[in-house]
């Protein structure tokens, strides 16, 4: 085997002396490690275990089934000249607008491994098709936090206005390279659209050969392992990020985020979220919204903290990216720019809308309704059938418009 490159080695040793001074840390902390470690597991249980089963188990039968084949042909004309992206990303995109993270990844990945887009094309699709869902921003933070429900539809907008601004601008991300370029050209047919989505269903079918219920299994088994990987790594991050912040270190790195915050007249107030928020979206939008700070300022880091996501997140996407050619490099550049571009949007429309700064928030006793396991199913369900409905209602709307029905003149 040959020798590392020197960044590789030293890469490799940093990574090594991190994950050994935080085993020592949780075996130094075992009651606070287990009490974290306790409360990620009643947020994946309770939270996120029911609001992804059934869009996992979904997305895996449509595409056994050719469906998403189907609705990509048909969206085509829509997502290529949009962001650059085959007609399936309109699939991945609407799929994570609803359900939240990690989904749009795992359909990305799962669409590379079938060769319905380029590497490149990836790329681009999970950088701005893995999003919050809008239960999270209006349910969770707006209400359940901050207790202002005013609050949710800013922060949902920002964060959506904001993702689609990302995936218009990665359009211009690798266009010279020669994969993306020959995938494209490759799409191109003279053939009526109706007639190659019909034709794309039938040749995913084909090539896929395994019947209903075969497909049905292989989803439940696919998709409930995929949610214990997503559960273990948040209890992993639930667990650092809170013997982090008992060991000081939180406070520690804090203090290097001061000089980052003074031009843009920001409080320092709002640090310990930010610190918190770059492991784990929850505790972080949680911090911001208890921060002494004022509430334009706690509103613009949480809507930061959420289009970053955490590097809990990005542990679950390089899980799903995992046996693809699919570079993480991309997609962390677009956190980034998506985190900046949502607090920058989340200003802007407390601008405009200056009655929700002014808007009171809920007294203590009124939030009595927590929602549970089963209500999160049921809302989870319910959401799947929205999207697919307006998904149809979308396909239909551009073959429409690709192939408009020929007017019959009346002879004179």
């Amino acid at each position: 085997m040959p020798p590392l490159a020197e960044p590789t080695r030293r890469s490799a040793y940093l990574v090594a002396a991190v994950a050994s001074a935080i085993t020592l840390a949780v075996m130094l902390m075992p009651e606070v490690s287990f009490a974290a470690s306790l409360e990620g597991l009643r947020v994946w249980w309770e939270i996120v275990f029911p609001a992804l089963l059934p869009f996992f188990i979904l997305c895996d039968v449509l595409m056994g089934l050719g469906v998403v084949h189907y609705i990509g042909a048909l969206l085509e004309p829509l997502m290529r000249p949009l962001f650059g992206v085959p007609g399936v990303g309109a699939f991945a995109f609407a799929m994570g607008l609803a359900s939240g993270y990690p989904i749009g990844a795992r359909i990305t990945a799962r669409l590379r491994r079938e060769g319905m887009c380029s590497r490149v094309e990836a790329e681009r699709l999970v950088s701005f098709t893995n999003t919050a869902d809008p239960l999270f921003m209006v349910g969770a933070v707006a209400v359940g936090m901050f207790r202002m429900p005013s609050l949710g539809a800013t922060l949902a907008a920002s964060h959506y206005i904001s993702a689609v601004i990302v995936g218009l601008l990665l359009k211009f991300y690798g266009h010279r390279d020669p994969e993306s370029s020959s995938a494209e050209a490759g799409r191109r047919s003279r053939e009526p659209l109706l007639a190659r989505a019909a034709h794309a269903l039938y040749t995913a079918r084909h090539q896929d050969g395994r019947s209903f219920g075969q497909i049905f299994g292989d989803s439940v088994r696919d998709s409930v392992a995929t949610l214990l990987l997503i559960g273990g790594c948040i209890m992993l991050f639930s667990v650092v990020v809170r013997v982090l912040d008992v060991a000081g270190v939180t406070h520690l790195a804090a203090t290097a985020v001061r000089w980052v915050l003074s031009p843009l007249k920001m409080s320092t107030a709002i640090i310990p979220s930010l610190m918190s928020g770059t492991f784990e979206i929850t505790l972080g939008t949680e911090i911001a919204s208890r921060a002494a700070a004022p509430l334009s300022q706690r509103a613009i880091a949480a809507s930061a903290i959420i289009a970053w996501s955490g590097l809990s997140v990005f542990a679950q996407v390089a899980a799903m990216l995992h046996g693809t050619d699919v570079r993480m490099k991309p997609y962390l550049s677009a956190r980034l720019l998506h985190a900046a571009l949502a607090a920058a949007v989340t200003k802007a429309l407390l601008i405009l809308s200056p009655a929700i700064l002014g808007a009171s928030a809920l007294p203590e006793g009124v939030l009595a309704f927590q929602p549970g396991f089963m209500w999160n199913m049921a809302r989870s369900l319910a959401s799947a059938a929205v999207v697919m409905g307006l998904l149809g209602l979308a396909a239909v709307g551009t073959a429409t418009v690709a192939h408009p029905r020929p007017t019959q003149h009346r002879r004179r």
